[in-house]
């Protein structure tokens, strides 16, 4: 899936072969940068708003991508002082891949999914105009066939200027240990 607000488009590559992507842009809320570093303009920020890699890529790939990521985001954004991005519980382990590289875990909250077929989708599509979005048209036309789901999202920040830290208004926290939790 595409996220429509994301604007910087990666491929992640193998020996020539297209294994991944990671796809960059604003947050679902773009104003709400300021909300978590103080006095940051929307250009300032980014989410990392959906990354995938085959299995077939090495241990570790998703790690090495992000890095990769963000020395060219810093080489090309220079305005971008910090990145956003959120792990949920579908995908297991609690943002490991984020710990592994480096990103500052900054707290949870939940999240309402809705699970159709092989495709999940976020709730706030329930509420979007669907003449505007065709996944909020489809997800609201078929929502009596659809299970929904809540779960929790863990918020991860890294700091490309390690500056702006100090101007951060929420708490870093210690990583979240998903072999902790009881099944």
């Amino acid at each position: 899936k595409i996220y429509n607000a994301t604007y910087i488009h990666l491929g992640v590559f193998i020996d020539k072969e297209l294994v991944g992507v990671l796809q960059y842009g604003y947050a679902m809320n773009p104003a709400s940068g300021s909300s978590v570093v103080k006095d940051t303009a929307l250009d300032e920020y980014l989410e990392l708003n959906r990354m995938w890699l085959d299995d077939k890529a090495p241990r570790n790939s998703e790690s090495k991508a992000i890095s990769y990521s963000i020395k060219y985001i810093h080489g090309k954004f220079p305005k971008v002082k910090w990145i956003q991005s959120f792990a949920d519980e579908r995908c297991g382990r609690f943002g490991v891949v984020y710990q592994a590289a480096n990103f500052g875990f900054y707290g949870e909250h939940t999240a309402i999914f809705w699970a159709l077929g092989n495709e999940v989708f976020h709730n706030s599509l329930m509420t979007r105009n669907p003449k505007l979005s065709k996944s909020a048209a489809y997800i609201q036309a078929n929502k009596d066939d659809a299970v929904s789901s809540q779960l929790r999202q863990f918020r991860y920040l890294y700091f490309i200027d390690s500056r702006e830290k100090k101007n951060c208004l929420l708490k870093q926290q210690p990583y979240p240990k998903h072999y902790k939790e009881v099944a």
